[in-house]
């Protein structure tokens, strides 16, 4: 049984719609960027080719699409901070006031609204990203406790089986970063490194209940994720044909483009109100359990740097901790 409904996740997407059309703005407009780009790149190439024979013409194109692709993911791994910054955690910040029952406004001063709660929390985007950072590191040491515990269990073939578990945990624990950051703009903590933390002991102490709650949610997106895929194989392939030289691993690669851009933009959000819901449930009246920290602390350094930045964090700034930059 799970701790969510997928009927109360869409009504919070319709209620967040303004915030849901301006993912897909976002997400499409970098699936189209790679496109352009690629095209151009692929163009560019088939154009230096025609001065050789065509075995020739062939590779140019080939590396000229390449090149244009990675100079795309190159100049978007530079704009991460933002997407998080004013279109993940906006977004978020929006659910939880659907969530607790509050007002929404309509049409885009719902963004203007969102981005203005989550300056108010985090300040600057280099500060959320830091911590989401930090935050991904401990999620990743309690999926290891979950591992290490069942791993002690004398069950015949365990060790195969935990490797399928293992791949699917990586997978199912992919939006509780986010999770972590609803706690923060929920709870209103004045300071985001200890909320973290203790929004990370909550979550670890009901790891069990939330990676059950996870796997159900991440089956469903990516059951539908791989429907869209082949939504998107037809029109890919149509844009492949009019690059020149019609670049031949384009079709595959445009269409997981496309299908990533449509988990993006709609399936993750959908699969975050699930998660949101159950965390919510999960731990609602809960505190910390000393015993976690303590755990946690021995386990995890992103944990431990989370309790030096709470340390360090006075008045809405952060002075890293010695050999960190600061944030």
């Amino acid at each position: 049984m799970t701790d969510f409904s997928f009927g109360k996740s869409l009504t919070i997407l319709r209620r967040t719609a303004p915030f849901l059309v301006f993912r897909m703005l976002v997400y499409f407009g970098i699936a189209v960027a790679y496109v352009l780009v690629t095209g151009a790149g692929a163009g560019i190439g088939w154009g230096i080719g025609a001065m050789g024979d065509a075995d020739f013409q062939a590779t140019t194109t080939f590396w000229g699409g390449g090149i244009g692709f990675g100079a795309t993911a190159a100049v978007l791994y530079f704009l991460r901070e933002y997407i998080l910054y004013m279109v993940k955690a906006g977004h978020i910040a929006v659910m939880i006031e659907y969530i607790d029952g509050r007002e929404l406004p309509e049409g885009r001063g719902q963004i203007g609204h969102a981005q203005a709660v989550v300056k108010e929390r985090f300040g600057q985007a280099n500060v959320l990203f830091g911590l989401d950072q930090l935050v991904k590191g401990v999620v990743r040491a309690i999926t290891g406790l979950v591992e290490g515990i069942a791993s002690l269990l004398p069950i015949p073939a365990l060790d195969g089986l935990m490797r399928v578990v293992r791949a699917f945990l990586r997978v199912a624990v992919g939006l509780v970063d986010e999770v972590i950051l609803a706690h923060l703009i929920r709870s209103e903590a004045e300071n985001p490194w200890s909320g973290a933390r203790d929004a990370l002991v909550l979550y670890g102490q009901n790891a069990k209940a939330m990676l059950g709650n996870a796997a159900v949610i991440t089956l469903v997106t990516y059951v539908l994720a791989f429907l869209v895929f082949l939504v998107m194989l037809a029109p890919a392939g149509a844009i492949v044909y009019l690059i020149p030289g019609a670049w031949s691993a384009g079709g595959f690669v445009f269409a997981i483009l496309f299908a990533w851009a449509v988990k993006a933009a709609v399936l993750e959000p959908f699969a975050l109100a699930c998660l949101l819901q159950a965390y919510f449930r999960v731990t609602d009246g809960q505190t910390p359990d000393p015993d976690w920290t303590a755990k946690l602390d021995s386990v995890s350094s992103k944990f431990r740097e989370l309790g030096q930045r709470a340390v360090n964090w006075a008045g809405g700034r952060s002075s890293a901790p010695e050999g960190q930059p600061a944030s």
